[in-house]
């Protein structure tokens, strides 16, 4: 946390906004709340806040193609096809289920949606469901 908070205060606003969609597509390990915290030190907390919440929400879009590509690998596609095939079938009955933990918990969202893209989850529904991402944020910023 220590080196997360002295990035955030070497980057500039634009290099910390960067560093957040990239951790927040790729497995959103990073919290959330530390740029949140962030964000409410800038000149306009809630103009940072919306624009946190817009790229979180995007990477968790963006993360769902990646876990659709994921499925295009031979490998993967057989193992999930072949041998996830029952487990794949209650994935997808359970799958909005999942984009709303991931939406609303502090549990990586991206994993949530990079699952969903694996599992075929209709992208419709992510979208929807994924914006719940932002109620979290405005609920955090509160």
């Amino acid at each position: 946390n220590d080196a997360l908070i002295k990035l955030t205060e070497i980057l500039p606003s634009h290099g910390v906004l960067s560093f957040f969609f990239v951790s927040e597509t790729l497995l959103g390990l990073i919290p959330p709340e530390i740029f949140i915290a962030w964000s409410g030190k800038m000149p306009n907390p809630w103009g940072y806040l919306s624009i946190l919440a817009i790229l979180s929400y995007s990477a968790g879009l963006l993360a769902y193609h990646l876990g659709r590509m994921i499925t295009k690998i031979p490998s993967v596609h057989t193992y999930l096809e072949v041998k996830m095939q029952k487990q794949l079938k209650n994935s997808r009955k359970w799958g909005g289920f999942l984009i709303i933990v991931g939406a609303l918990l502090p549990l990586p969202f991206s994993i949530s949606c990079i699952a969903a893209g694996i599992i075929k989850f209709p992208f419709k529904i992510v979208v929807l469901f994924g914006a719940l991402r932002l109620l979290r944020f405005v609920i955090y910023g509160l």
